[in-house]
């Protein structure tokens, strides 16, 4: 079973505090709103397959972990991009993850599938190679009943708005059929257009035909492409969508005029531009997104410093997104110069900021959010998802940027069941930091229940605008 103290501070009178502002806060809503649950679960309603699909082949961090031991991608059964096969032994897929569990031990991903197993699914042995069919026998035999399927794990789950992250040209139509239906779960779209903006991709052209198409509008020049991207923002918000996203190399912003716009664009079409174009025209359409934002409301969020696809064999072979991104150093003071003079201090306009370097933190990150009204500080992503990550996080950004230039927690997951184990380490965390400052006499008690609520619902929902 899993110890109800978890994660807070050994310490006596760190430990009771922390104990009793998450009981204080343990059973609010989840506010989901960022992430990349798939909607289609939820239009469709139908019972997620078998255990390996549902808890190991969405989740890159699991997946990452075990082909850094030797396993190859294969052999778990994830997919690769031009159908090859795999195996699709979902049983002996699901014996190598028993078999290397031990791998996951003092990781997040390790705490995350600890309360799956136990708070989601009922598992009462430990998950290794003895357990592994037992428990994928019961998981799987919970998989079968009414209250598993996806709409009812949603309910059950206590999650009051989930966001999924949909790209620029999508049709939505799973989120369309699950607004026509009878279910009340809150489902939105995030309009992340990416594939539109970046050259660099190899589905650049066909997704710009993709867009074409939904928008009805023949896109030959740059003014097309704006005129197609800002019908399709505004479509995504009839559909629900509070915000965009945008996941790049660089935050890198800078205004281009329409004529040096238009000659970048005429070059992509043409299959002829270069990875300066592709730099330069992404840190113009940032600017534009940006405009666009102040004219819709739209909240923008940038993820910003990760070498996507860093091993080519894996990219090339299953695609993006299968674990091997890896952190980049990055800069933002000066990056962000021109976005923020332009746009930082527009009373509609608001920007959420996610990094992998943790040494922006107090150097450059939380001085910017304690600046300017359109700016806040989005929670550790990615490798810094982390007890110890958020713990950092907090420390380095709470004294000069306070909690509340910041939007609480989000989960950024794939994996369905994981999404109320991560929020829970994440309101654990906050609990244990916000006691620390107690503890201290730097906060009083109830500054800190006040804090722990903001930190858990109020500051993601004002900060997204939900």
């Amino acid at each position: 079973m899993l110890n109800p103290h978890r994660f807070f501070d050994p310490e006596p009178t760190v430990r009771k505090i922390a104990s009793e502002l998450y009981d204080g806060i343990k059973n609010l809503p989840i506010v989901s709103p960022h992430g990349h649950t798939e909607p289609s679960w939820f239009s469709d309603n139908q019972p997620f397959p078998d255990p390996t699909e549902l808890i190991l082949i969405p989740d890159h961090y699991i997946f990452r972990m075990l082909y850094s031991q030797g396993i190859s991608l294969e052999a778990l059964g994830i997919p690769t991009r031009d159908g090859t096969k795999t195996t699709d032994d979902r049983r002996a897929s699901w014996q190598i993850f028993a078999d290397h569990y031990y791998l996951f031990a003092g990781t997040p991903t390790g705490a995350w599938l600890d309360h799956e197993f136990t708070e989601v699914f009922g598992v009462e042995e430990k998950f290794n190679s003895d357990t592994a069919q037992r428990i994928y026998d019961q998981i799987a035999s919970k998989l079968a009943q009414p209250d598993f399927l996806p709409r009812a794990m949603f309910d059950r789950f206590n999650i009051e708005v989930l966001t999924t992250t949909d790209p620029a040209e999508s049709t939505l139509a799973a989120h369309r059929q699950i607004r026509e239906s009878d279910w009340n779960g809150r489902i939105i779209p995030c309009f992340r257009p990416d594939g539109v903006i970046d050259f660099t991709q190899p589905e650049w052209q066909e997704n710009i035909n993709k867009l074409s198409d939904v928008t009805g509008i023949a896109i030959h020049s740059y003014s097309g492409f704006i005129r197609a991207l800002e019908l399709q923002r505004s479509f995504f918000r009839e559909m629900g969508a509070v915000s965009s996203d945008h996941g790049v190399e660089s935050p890198f912003t800078q205004r281009l005029s329409d004529n040096e716009a238009e000659q970048l664009f005429q070059r992509a079409l043409g299959g002829k531009a270069t990875a300066t174009d592709a730099v330069n025209f992404t840190a113009h359409m940032l600017m534009e997104m940006a405009r666009m934002s102040c004219e819709d409301g739209l909240v923008m969020q940038i993820h910003a410093g990760s070498f996507r696809g860093h091993n080519q064999f894996i990219t090339q072979r299953f695609g993006r997104d299968k674990g091997c991104d890896i952190p980049m150093q990055t800069e933002y003071t000066r990056n962000l110069h021109a976005l923020l003079n332009n746009y930082g201090n527009h009373p509609n306009f608001r920007l959420i900021i996610f990094t992998l370097d943790e040494s922006t933190y107090s150097r450059e990150l939380a001085p910017l959010a304690g600046h300017y009204p359109a700016l806040l500080l989005g929670p550790p992503w990615w490798f810094h998802d982390s007890v110890e990550g958020m713990t950092r996080f907090r420390q380095r950004v709470t004294e000069t940027a306070g909690i509340y230039n910041t939007v609480g927690f989000n989960d950024d997951t794939r994996a369905f069941p994981s999404i109320p184990a991560r929020h829970d380490l994440a309101r654990r965390i906050d609990c244990n930091f916000l006691a620390g400052q107690v503890a201290r006499h730097i906060i009083d008690i109830d500054d800190a229940h006040r804090m722990a609520r903001e930190l858990t619902y109020d500051l993601v929902k004002n900060g997204y605008r939900l």
